[in-house]
């Protein structure tokens, strides 16, 4: 009987600058294999499929475990996490790509480093700093925190942000992920004194006006988190800061 078989192939680009190709490899299979661990067999043995030495997949890793929103790619022609694409479940060969709308760095890692712009731009943290005792914080119903949860469980994978159409370079659109973590830190005790700016911040070029409401990002989101909802909600307090902001001029 022939050994059971994985078949996977890489689109792979040593650098921005250079013309990519494609590399194909196949490994012995083994019960729960995910992409990570295909990867990780090809880092140990770095020959294609047709018996050539070549160099380790260039990727980005940490958690294995869908927190650490790292290994986010291209798996056949779908944005999701590769520490959860179970190979026993995906369609061979199977086709890894780096995510489309991030600068390239290299083979299947991209520089995501917008998202954490725009969530500095919109001022999503708790604007608490130092180490003096400030005393007990507000009391939030155990009702209220079941509410605002989800929205905390974003792990930064840009998915919501890669299958959007209008995240691209003319719309400059910050994406559902920050939007969504604006929402969360406007309804925070301690944030929501930065709300105001927050709500400023989305007014402007790139803000929630560039949404057109297609919820791909509901779709891709591998944590579930209620995007399309958070988009709502901000919108509707984008439109009463600006009633807001017209009457007290």
């Amino acid at each position: 009987m022939a050994e059971r078989t994985v078949k996977i192939e890489i689109k792979r680009q040593s650098s921005p600058d250079s013309s990519p190709h494609w590399d194909k490899f196949e490994l012995p299979h083994r019960p729960g294999m995910n992409v990570i661990s295909a990867m990780m067999e090809i880092a140990a043995n770095p020959y294609t499929a047709d018996g050539k030495e070549t160099t380790p997949i260039a990727y980005d890793s940490n958690c294995l475990e869908e927190i650490c929103g790292s290994c986010a790619m291209l798996i056949n022609g779908k944005a999701r996490m590769a520490c959860t694409a179970l190979v026993d479940k995906l369609d061979q060969p199977i086709k890894l790509e780096p995510l489309s709308k991030f600068p390239l760095v290299r083979d299947l890692s991209v520089d995501r480093s917008v998202l954490f712009e725009n969530l500095k731009a919109v001022k999503a943290w708790v604007p608490i700093d130092g180490t003096y005792d400030l005393g007990p914080g507000e009391r939030i119903f155990p009702q209220v925190q079941e509410e605002r949860y989800p929205l905390s469980r974003c792990i930064s994978c840009c998915c919501c942000m890669e299958v959007c159409p209008q995240f691209n370079e003319s719309t400059g659109f910050v994406g559902a992920a920050t939007i969504a973590q604006a929402q969360l830190f406007n309804e925070h005790p301690a944030g929501k004194v930065l709300k105001e700016e927050r709500l400023h911040a989305l007014m402007g070029d790139g803000g929630i006006q560039e949404c057109g409401y297609a919820q791909n990002c509901v779709q891709a989101c591998p944590k579930q988190l209620p995007l399309t909802k958070a988009i709502s909600d901000v919108g509707r307090d984008v439109m009463v800061q600006a009633v807001k902001d017209a009457f007290t001029r």
